[in-house]
Parts: structure tokens; sequence; C-alpha cells
């Protein structure tokens, strides 16, 4: 099974409080484990122009005014681009699929500030990894539910309603989750 692409849709019960209702694209996914970026969470204290101002990167009058998600518990200094594919840095963008690109170096952060860069843009602080073995154990213990990802959902929904979102997409209601595992 390669989760990569794939959404995890965080399930009640989560006992990470961080995770509450989070949902996560799988960028990378290989047998030495796992690294996603929490696409639903977005940061009150920091947006585009914000990070620009501190790397001293100049912004015009064209520059985007997008806010700041956080990605996940690990590195939370380091900064990550989610976007389309209309825009790949040659040696530093990571294909995740056929749909998304992961960039985190300041290329892609000067191109936005220039009004360029990509069209569908999720800037995130942080990211969520696991090692090996650890995310499959913790789907087989209901911590996670997995669907596919759609630009739709990560660029073209509001983060409020990603978790209800990615759980329609699978027909399943939130009311009726349960945060225990059932076993056949």
């Amino acid at each position: 099974m390669d989760l990569t692409g794939q959404l995890l849709i965080a399930m009640p019960g989560m006992g990470d409080p961080r995770f509450d209702r989070a949902v996560v694209l799988i960028c990378a996914y290989s047998e030495e484990g796992a690294m996603g970026l929490i696409v639903n969470k977005p940061t009150e204290e920091v947006a585009l122009k914000d990070m620009l101002e501190q790397l001293s990167i100049d912004s015009g009058s064209s520059t985007p005014d997008i806010g700041v998600h956080f990605g996940g518990p690990v590195e939370t200094g380091r900064g990550f681009v989610l976007h389309s594919l209309d825009y790949v840095s040659s040696l530093n963008t990571l294909r995740v699929d056929n749909t998304y690109g992961l960039t985190a170096t300041l290329d892609v952060l000067e191109e936005l500030a220039q009004g360029r860069g990509p069209e569908n843009v999720l800037l995130a602080l942080g990211y969520a990894g696991w090692g090996p073995g650890q995310l499959e154990s913790e789907i087989a213990q209901n911590g996670w539910l997995t669907c596919a990802a759609t630009s739709d959902l990560i660029f073209g929904t509001a983060d409020q309603a990603k978790w209800d979102a990615a759980l329609h997409s699978l027909g399943v209601d939130a009311l009726l989750l349960s945060a225990d595992a059932g076993r056949a």
C-alpha cells in the first residue's frame, strides 16, 4: 500500500490534540516512514507577507494574501509550500504525485512575492512525520481513515470544512464515528 498523495482523516479519540480533526496530505511514503502536511489548521499569527518580511524578501502589491497553516509538530520553524504542478523548481520540488508538488526553498516564496508562482498554494510551518511502520500501526488502531485527495478539497474548501468534506468523500457521517476500533 502506497499512501503518497492520499489524505489521512483523524478519527475521534485521536490521542494527540495537535491532530484533532486533522486532515493530512501524505507527501512522501516509503519503508522508512511517512511525511505529510496538515491541510486544515491555519495559524492565526502568520501570513505570507510576514514570512517574506522575516526572510527579507521584497513583496509587491501583487503579493497574494495567503495565510499559513500548522503543517505538523515536526520542525515547526521550517516552511513548506504545497502547490499545483503549474510551478516546478527543477531541483527543489518534490512531486507528490501527478497533481501536487512540495517545495521548501526560497525560490517559490520569491515567485509568490512577485505575484507569480503556482496557481494553487498552501503554506505550512512544520510537518507530520512517522517512523517505519508507525503510520500503518496508527491506521490499524483506528487512528486514521484514508481517502483520495482532490485539489478542490485541499485548495478550494474552507479549512474548517475540510474534515467533514474528507469524511463525506468516503460516504461517512461524522456523527456516526466512534473512537473505538472494531474487530471481526
